[in-house]
């Protein structure tokens, strides 16, 4: 209860450990975080690992990782008791959790167990309901006697514990995004609570969990819509009040097909190795499905929450645009603090040049010029070495330039920096604008030709004069004298 007296918010994020963090489960992680910060409610972090097969190795670390580096910080969780825990299911369900919830059902009549083995369970028919095909089991152990079922349990028989959904009438669920959604009660198949290894079911878990830990809104994908019924269901056989549900539009890739590993894009991890910001990421990860009434682009984490309004989420597919994203993210390492772009930039420009020439100068030339840090090694390579290169790349109508009259400047300039002694940009550059004052010669039709022959690349992050001064005097001759060769060859 918050201090008016109005039931505080409370959202969790509960991911299952099965590898890197996925998109859309960072975006569920965002949202629910958002919601819950902008009442000034808590966020809960739960760990589902219910399904031991899928567990990955060091995929709790990566869930802890991305949450600290994203800066959404919950409030509550496997290491932060809030009193409601255990927050791991595998330890919730060592603790017979799952299994007490279970059998008050059946208690209710609204559960059973079922002691079908797989071959009776593979002979059920498949009926088609509404258009769809159903394989829905025929409550067959739901008929069995008290004693029929003490004398199974006492020999050990193997079981599972089934939900006892109605077969007439109809169940509605609400969502604050879709509206109602009615189904027939003849497609909500009796869905197993506790599977035959004493793990309860995703589903199952989640509403036991959800109630227990006073989750008021629910946020996950809207892959989950269809079994929300059953969710209803479940709460309706406890009495237990039913949350505000919010389900996120699909994300899909550029073609508009569900967003996958193969797209080499799917996850955080991916999009930090691509040379993304993590603040760029989050930022666009918020306006996948979310937009704010100002058409605003550009959101610290603090201002998301501020701003966060989920009446204003769509229901229609969100478009992982990864053009979009690496505009975003320059935008991002334009306005970055240029101590801070180094710290970042420069493994990149170590692997590429290691510590040959002045990396913090390069840094600062390649801010501006780049959208993602792996751009780095394009724009920089031509320090290594001048690339082979046309000689029309010395055209240029604009600067009046082409291959003849290049040769020409530069034989006439060479001399001109072999006497220059300081080979800093201002040094150079005021040389350079002195000679062109005594020739009647325009800047730009100076530094074309120097910049190509140094460079060898029709676009550079820095001038003619900024790059010499990083290459020196002795290579950006040689690069020069080299040039003016291929020029008369």
């Amino acid at each position: 209860m918050s201090a008016d007296g109005t039931t505080k918010v409370r959202t969790r994020f509960a991911p299952s450990p099965t590898g890197r963090m996925h998109v859309g489960n960072l975006r569920t992680a965002l949202y629910a975080y958002l919601i819950a910060k902008h009442e000034g409610g808590d966020f809960i972090l739960r760990i589902e690992d219910t399904d031991q097969e899928r567990e990955v190795e060091g995929a709790v670390d990566i869930i802890y990782r991305t949450l600290e580096k994203t800066g959404l910080k919950h409030d509550e969780g496997p290491d932060k008791d809030g009193g409601v825990g255990p927050y791991v299911q595998s330890d919730r369900q060592k603790q017979g959790i799952y299994l007490e919830y279970a059998k008050k059902l059946i208690e209710k009549g609204e559960a059973y167990y079922c002691f079908c083995d797989e071959e009776r369970l593979k002979s059920l028919k498949t009926e088609v309901v509404e258009g769809k095909s159903i394989t829905r089991y025929d409550k067959h152990c739901l008929h069995l006697s008290k004693e029929e079922i003490e004398a199974n349990l006492a020999a050990g028989k193997p079981y599972v514990i089934r939900q006892n959904n109605p077969l007439e009438g109809t169940t509605t669920f609400s969502d604050e995004l879709y509206g109602d959604i009615t189904v027939p009660n003849e497609e909500l198949d009796d869905m197993i609570l506790i599977k035959s290894d004493g793990f309860p079911t995703y589903n199952f878990a989640n509403v036991v969990d959800d109630h227990l830990m006073g989750i008021t809104h629910v946020v996950r994908g809207s892959e989950y819509l269809s079994s929300s019924p059953k969710y209803n269901r479940l709460y309706e056989a406890f009495g237990w009040e039913v949350p505000v549900y919010i389900h996120c539009p699909l994300i899909t890739d550029e073609s508009h097909t569900k967003l996958s590993k193969r797209s080499g894009h799917s996850s955080f991890e991916d999009l930090l190795e691509q040379g993304f910001l993590t603040e760029a990421i989050v930022n666009f990860v918020a306006l996948l499905g979310w937009a704010p009434t100002d058409n605003r682009e550009i959101f610290s984490l603090e201002e998301l929450v501020e701003a966060f309004d989920y009446h204003n989420m769509s229901k229609s597919p969100a478009v992982l645009d990864i053009t979009k994203l690496k505009w975003m993210n320059g935008e991002y390492m334009k306005a970055m603090d240029p101590d801070k772009f180094y710290e970042m930039a420069e493994p990149y420009l170590k692997a590429e040049l290691g510590d040959k020439y002045d990396l913090k100068k390069i840094a600062e030339m390649v801010r501006t010029r780049i959208e993602v840090f792996t751009d780095i090694a394009e724009q920089v390579d031509f320090f290594k070495a001048v690339p082979e290169y046309d000689n029309e790349l010395y055209t240029h109508k604009k600067m009046k330039t082409n291959p003849e009259n290049s040769l020409e400047l530069l034989k006439e300039v060479l001399p001109v920096l072999e006497a220059q002694e300081a080979f800093d940009n201002d040094s150079l550059f005021e040389r350079l604008k002195a000679f062109g004052e005594e020739k009647g010669y325009k800047t730009g039709f100076i530094m074309w030709p120097i910049r190509t022959a140094v460079s060898g690349k029709a676009a550079t992050p820095g001038g003619a004069t900024e790059l010499m001064s990083i290459l020196g005097k002795e290579e950006s001759l040689k690069r020069i004298r080299a040039a003016i060769a291929k020029l008369e060859a």
